[in-house]
């Protein structure tokens, strides 16, 4: 009897890691999924002297990449947007986070720009109002100005083929 309790609070524990384990740790959730997007309204990198204004986008649906010129994954990731993007023909704009012009602007010219227009977030507070916990993370926004999903972690065509399009094609 007397190894009984600690048998079965064991067993327990052991049962809540194997359930831990096999959760995807990129699947964080977020708060935002199925509320409106924070307005988002931000020099834009390449034109500092004009905005980005969310906003704007009502009424169609885009995603939206967090990205940065000192992340390593949002540099891996930048060809597989370039053609994705293109092919698909989705809006696909940028959110330059906790990032310097110059070093922005460089990687968008070695790697070619995919996004229509890049936001600048060099203080990181739209990312805040985003719940960004790391970059890359790409999120899709419904013609209503609503996200609807969030995926953290660098895009690729697997990415892109089983998450994000069949959101994208299921809000167009």
């Amino acid at each position: 009897m007397k190894l009984l309790a600690p048998l079965i609070a064991f067993l327990a524990l052991a049962v809540v890691l194997v359930l831990g384990l096999q959760r995807d740790p990129r699947a964080l959730p977020s708060a935002l999924i199925d509320q409106p997007l924070p307005q988002i309204d931000s020099p834009l990198l390449q034109e500092p002297g004009r905005r980005f204004d969310s906003t704007q986008l009502r009424g169609q649906v885009w995603m939206l990449n967090v990205w940065a010129s000192w992340c390593g994954p949002c540099q891996e990731e930048l060809p597989a947007l370039n053609v994705l993007a293109a092919r698909d023909r989705v809006p696909l704009y940028g959110l330059n986070y906790k990032d310097q012009q110059a070093p922005a602007l460089a990687l968008l010219a070695r790697f070619s720009n995919p996004y229509r227009s890049s936001a600048v977030d060099a203080d990181g507070r739209v990312g805040m109002d985003l719940g960004v916990n790391g970059v890359p993370e790409t999120f899709v926004i419904d013609a209503a100005g609503r996200v609807r999903y969030r995926h953290l972690g660098p895009v690729n065509n697997e990415v892109w083929e089983t998450k994000l399009m069949p959101v994208v094609k299921a809000l167009r």
